[in-house]
């Protein structure tokens, strides 16, 4: 699947200790629904073969709503499970290493903190940006923060689309319009919520009141 901008306006990211005990396959649907564009499978404690089962369960459910599924870290898992694609962080494998292995079709995100680490990762080959954290996020507490005119920056240094990450809710995102970012990547504003399909209805209508 070819990434386009509009496939990042609500980008959906997994988190297990946010379900309570949900099924993640039931609630990704859900999302979905909702009106999720992208959703990215992170779960840092399955080795390769467990990550790309797990993938293999999502891919299907994505697709059928037109939504790529994103695999955090572990390209290895991701080609294994025919997901389409990766997102690293700056530690993680180099995208321009990702992009000889896996070819030009397969979708690579690369975290960028700084306008140096966005124009880097656009010369090796990323298809777009995740920039945060924007807000303080209760899924990595030690995250360091972008401020807006931050962001600013970085969405203006690259030809790239942006994502903005990092403890994004319905109440605060209106903080960040007019930063230049395609779209916002939330966690557990989506899959900690009671009613998920609800929370992205209403985080869809955000994304797009904050997007350019």
């Amino acid at each position: 699947m070819r990434l386009s901008p509009e496939m990042l306006t609500l980008y959906a990211i997994t988190d297990n200790a946010c379900l309570r005990g949900r099924d993640l396959a039931e609630q990704v649907e859900l999302a979905l629904q909702g009106g999720v564009t992208c959703v990215q499978l992170r779960d840092k404690e399955l080795d390769t073969d467990e990550l790309a089962d797990e993938a293999r369960r999502l891919v299907p459910i994505c697709h059928r709503y037109g939504a790529p599924l994103i695999v955090n870290d572990d390209y290895r898992a991701a080609m294994l499970a025919g997901a389409d694609g990766v997102h690293v962080g700056i530690e993680d494998a180099p995208v321009a290493e990702i992009r000889r292995i896996a070819g030009e079709d397969f979708i690579i995100g690369s975290t960028a903190k700084t306008v140096e680490q966005a124009r880097a990762a656009q010369k090796m080959g990323a298809d777009y940006l995740g920039v945060g954290a924007v807000f303080s996020s209760p899924t990595k507490k030690n995250a360091i923060r972008i401020t807006p005119d931050i962001l600013r920056e970085i969405t203006a240094s690259v030809k790239l689309p942006v994502t903005a990450i990092g403890g994004i809710t319905a109440k605060n995102v209106s903080e960040i319009a007019g930063c230049g970012q395609r779209g916002i990547a939330v966690v557990s504003a989506i899959f900690a919520a009671d009613d998920v399909k609800a929370a992205a209805e209403l985080l869809r209508q955000k994304a797009e009141e904050v997007t350019r």
